[in-house]
């Protein structure tokens, strides 16, 4: 269910939630300070206070970290390299096997499951103080393309540095206006861009563009064949960055002048050099 509540949750705030720089995902000005991109760490390194680091591990997976140490992984499936690390939070969506694990590690503090349980939606809204995570769920169709798992997905969103990050999942279909609107101004959106599996390519760009995402990551792309069908198809409105690095560090500085597309290469999580 959609909650109008995040909204009042936000201003309210808690104690933990006072060292979390606002972020302005549930839009209450018009004007957002902006994005700077570094590529001169790794994971593991430390990180300025305003900063996250976006590290794109492999098919929807990526694992942000913040300042303070807080790692996150999404769409975790068990696996994430050789580093040895737990991280704080995973979030999962079990539309294919790609996306979730069954046997997530017990020791990993946070389980978030993004599909509904015996007919309820996915409810999250978890404030660790540096980091805000919540969702939004969205329904999952058949082979057919008529829906079949009513919140059989979520639309996961982290606020930390000021930043809204989000990460569609497999999204299956545009968002409901209720549903752009719980969401809010995202700054940063992983995005699914196969055309196929998940929502058409079309479609995406149109969900892109709406968000008002300034740094879309693409992700969910089989080949490069799939990768390049997408930067093509958005290039008219979206600038094209391909850092050749599998990690991205975010903050608050200076928004590109156009929104931009950032093609990170995947690559497992590696011990801190």
């Amino acid at each position: 269910m959609v909650r109008l509540s995040f909204v009042f949750a936000v201003l309210a705030g808690s104690a933990a939630a006072q060292d979390r720089v606002p972020s302005h995902c549930i839009a209450l000005a018009d004007a957002a300070p902006g994005i700077e991109y570094l590529h001169n760490a790794s994971f593991g390194a430390p990180l300025d206070r305003d900063t996250v680091r976006i590290n794109y591990v492999d098919h929807s997976m990526f694992v942000i970290e913040t300042a303070g140490g807080l790692r996150v992984a999404t769409d975790f499936t068990g696996f994430l390299g050789t580093a040895d690390f737990i991280p704080d939070v995973v979030t999962m969506n079990n539309a294919h096997s790609s996306h979730w694990t069954s046997v997530p590690d017990p020791a990993i503090p946070h389980v978030l499951q993004g599909w509904a349980t015996d007919g309820a939606a996915a409810d999250h809204y978890l404030d660790l103080g540096e980091m805000l995570i919540r969702n939004v769920p969205t329904d999952v169709r058949g082979a057919g393309g008529a829906t079949i798992r009513q919140n059989g997905n979520s639309i996961f969103v982290f606020e930390a540095a000021g930043l809204c990050i989000g990460h569609l999942g497999h999204l299956h279909h545009e968002p409901d206006p209720a549903q752009y609107a719980a969401l809010g101004r995202l700054d940063v959106v992983m995005a699914p861009v196969d055309g196929g599996l998940t929502l058409d390519l079309p479609t995406m760009v149109k969900v892109l563009t709406r968000l008002r995402a300034s740094v879309v990551i693409p992700m969910h792309w089989f080949s490069e064949v799939s990768l390049d069908r997408f930067v093509a198809d958005i290039s008219a409105d979206f600038a094209i960055d391909r850092p050749g690095a599998s990690f991205a560090e975010v903050s608050l500085r200076s928004l590109p002048q156009r929104p931009t597309v950032m093609v990170l290469e995947p690559a497992l999580l590696r011990p801190p050099q």
